[in-house]
């Protein structure tokens, strides 16, 4: 089970965009994609089959998990995740600073 899934806020804690918050828009091992975080530019060759035009694109491109912290909105700050075994079986995250749940 991931600490950080899609849809999820997240919070930059290292890099050119420290301080940032943005949403998950893809998870690919330990790197992320985060919406409007991490723009790089992109010169791209144009595509008639495709329909594309080409140019320079900005576009997101991914970061280490390990820059990232997911975002408390409660404390309003980035936190650590724990995750904790229910007594049905089911295994969910928390915050690891007032061990609530994140997704119930």
């Amino acid at each position: 089970m991931n600490r950080i899934r899609k849809g999820d806020q997240v919070l930059v804690i290292a890099g050119k965009n420290k301080g940032q918050k943005g949403d998950v828009v893809r998870v690919a091992g330990d790197h992320i994609v985060v919406s409007n975080i991490n723009l790089v530019k992109r010169h791209t060759k144009p595509n008639p089959q495709a329909n594309q035009p080409g140019g320079v694109v900005e576009r997101e491109a991914p970061i280490h998990i390990s820059n990232v912290m997911l975002f408390n909105p409660a404390l309003n700050k980035g936190d650590r995740v724990g995750f904790k075994v229910l007594e049905d079986g089911r295994k969910i995250r928390v915050f690891r600073s007032s061990g609530e749940a994140i997704d119930a």
